[in-house]
């Protein structure tokens, strides 16, 4: 079936506020730009309300970084669902690979992680990976195939729906090394797979992104596998030249 495309640009912890507000001027995106393309930012937490203001109107929508599981409470240094929805975010990356090590996030936080986001009404991009060594011993599909399973427990198949799943090797982040796009295509569509034996023909209703030192050469490649949906594009995500053209050539 024909499932709409995402890139979704993640910032990570770069980009001050002016820094953010200049990016959106020289963005600028129309209200129908890429009628063919859902597009989002995901940028600190700090330049959310910035964008908020500097793309209304536009073809943009808005994600996170990342959430806490709970709706209010006594966790300090934590965002909520609703803070986040308060804002105008329609997505929010949880479990990213970079958390996973340095923040320790387990399968089962990110299992509440997820829940949660959908219970508020956000989207959220779920992201799954293997490191090298897990590949080179070839256990990279048992592995990933488990955080999926993990990440997913409990929801219903409506709920599955309602899930991004990126797939981000995690030998392939900010190194400038690419799973080709056989290696990308052949995992999503394990990936798919396994949502399809947990929830049926949702999962071909699922949109499933590659990450990995996406950039403006590789994306059209990438996006010519089947079941690759679209990217979760870090470093080149900062440069507004070149995000553009990854909207272009993913289109």
């Amino acid at each position: 079936m024909e499932r709409k495309p995402l890139i979704a640009g993640n910032w990570k912890m770069y980009k001050t506020l002016a820094e953010a507000r200049e990016f959106a001027k020289e963005f600028a995106a129309g209200p129908n730009e890429w009628p063919d393309v859902d597009v989002v930012i995901c940028p600190p937490y700090t330049a959310l309300a910035a964008l908020q203001e500097a793309l209304e109107g536009s073809a943009v929508m808005l994600g996170a970084q990342d959430m806490f599981h709970e709706k209010q409470g006594a966790y300090t240094g934590e965002i909520s669902a609703g803070m986040l929805k308060e804002l105008s975010c329609r997505f929010v990356i949880i479990g990213h690979s970079e958390r996973r090590e340095h923040i320790r996030e387990t399968d089962e936080s990110i299992s509440l992680k997820v829940h949660a986001a959908l219970s508020q009404g956000l989207t959220p991009i779920l992201c799954v990976g293997e490191n090298l060594k897990q590949r080179e011993q070839g256990k990279a599909l048992g592995f990933v195939r488990g955080q999926v399973e993990k990440a997913l427990v409990d929801l219903s198949s409506t709920e599955m729906g309602g899930v991004v799943i990126a797939y981000e090797p995690i030998w392939a982040i900010g190194t400038g090394k690419t799973a080709t796009s056989e290696e990308a295509g052949k995992m999503c569509q394990a990936i798919r797979t396994t949502v399809a034996g947990m929830a049926g023909g949702v999962a071909q209703e699922m949109r499933i992104l590659y990450g990995g030192s996406v950039n403006k050469g590789n994306i059209a490649e990438l996006m010519r596998e089947s079941h690759i949906d679209g990217a979760l594009v870090g470093g080149a995500s900062l440069k507004a030249a070149e995000f553009r053209e990854i909207i272009q050539q993913a289109r």
